[in-house]
């Protein structure tokens, strides 16, 4: 027999595949809102595995990742275990194209959340409880923020506990993406913290830009769950990975910021190795005077960049990830693109 899953005061049986709503606060419109979630309940137990989205309204690669996860019918359909897909948890912001929920406040800023809190804490804790707190792992989608883009990458506490740290470096290895940060320092309110507090391994997944499609990054993202479905056991095909040798694990980070206001020319594109004292952008007035150049503070990768070219004084313009080994993370980078750019085998229907 497979696992018992109620969500919504639903039962999803063992070898079902059934998508249902949990019900939200509706609009003042008294129009209804609903979180779609899908479970497919495989015959035989094994791990409950949640893949996430758009807690942030406007980041939509998270869906359309998940909208062909469960679209391969060839590879989850057969699962052992349970997969729960939630393409859109921010419903409110979804709607909108916001980031944000119609309180203002950052949902991914709000867990674990409260019943009887603002609207942003009752959806986190209706989050919580319907689903997180039935799962045993957890992977969450985002991308970067309007006109900032992220290099495809995996966020992790790889710190976390003896057991639950190598729970999620193994799992951040089998994704596969080119870059993994070690985010050991969680932040009050995330989803991440929330269920890390919970005991169970969770992964982070960041690529592109909010309210764009980026096919390498949603090709990545689809391989890499079902990468982490194999490791776990759920599905067949897992391969040994070498936790000690990937992923190429950055050190730390850091943006570069504007010294002035003005138009940004950026000169150095994403996932770049650049060396200390590179030229990453010249800041410009509207004339084309008093130009002052971005330069690297040190040697790095760029996995997170602006894109757009107006940019204040201490506005953060490049993100620099920092590696013992930047020519290796480097190659990587380039081989992984160059795989996603011809490799179709998940690529939009």
């Amino acid at each position: 027999m497979g696992n018992k899953i109620n969500i919504g005061g639903i039962e999803i049986k063992s070898g079902e595949r059934r998508s249902i709503d949990i019900e939200l606060p509706p609009l003042y419109t008294h129009t209804s809102v609903a979180m779609p979630v899908h479970i497919i309940n495989g015959k035989k137990p094994g791990p409950i595995l949640f893949v996430s989205a758009a807690i942030h309204g406007d980041e939509i690669n998270g869906v359309e990742i998940i909208r062909r996860l469960i679209d391969s019918e060839s590879e989850v359909d057969n699962i052992a275990g349970t997969l729960i897909a939630i393409p859109v948890v921010n419903v409110y912001g979804f709607i909108s194209q916001s980031r944000y929920l119609p309180d203002r406040r950052d949902l991914n800023r709000s867990f674990p959340g409260s019943e009887t809190g603002s609207m942003a804490a009752r959806l986190a804790h209706t989050f919580i409880n319907e689903i997180v707190s039935k799962c045993t792992h957890g992977i969450d989608l985002h991308t970067g923020a309007t006109a900032r883009e992220n290099l495809p990458q995996i966020r992790a506490s790889l710190s976390t506990g003896a057991n639950g740290g190598m729970d999620i470096r193994k799992m951040a290895c089998a994704f596969n993406a080119p870059v993994v940060m070690n985010s050991a320092k969680l932040i009050d309110g995330t989803l991440r913290k929330a269920v890390s507090n919970l005991g169970i391994p969770i992964l982070l997944y960041e690529a592109g830009e909010a309210l764009r499609f980026n096919e390498i990054a949603i090709r990545a993202g689809v391989k890499g769950v079902i990468n982490v479905m194999r490791h776990l056991g759920m599905l067949s095909g897992g391969k040994h990975c070498d936790i000690y040798n990937k992923p190429l694990l950055a050190n730390s980070s850091s943006w570069v910021r504007a010294s002035q206001s003005g138009i940004l020319r950026s000169l150095i594109p994403l996932g770049e190795k650049i060396s200390k004292g590179d030229l990453l952008g010249i800041v410009s007035d509207p004339f084309g005077d008093s130009g002052e150049q971005i330069l690297a503070p040190k040697s790095g990768i760029i996995i997170g960049k602006s894109n757009l070219p107006l940019v204040h004084e201490g506005e953060a313009l490049f993100h620099i990830a920092y590696f013992d080994n930047p020519d290796d993370v480097a190659e990587a980078v380039g081989a992984f693109h160059e795989t996603h750019l011809e490799d179709t085998e998940y690529s939009a229907i």
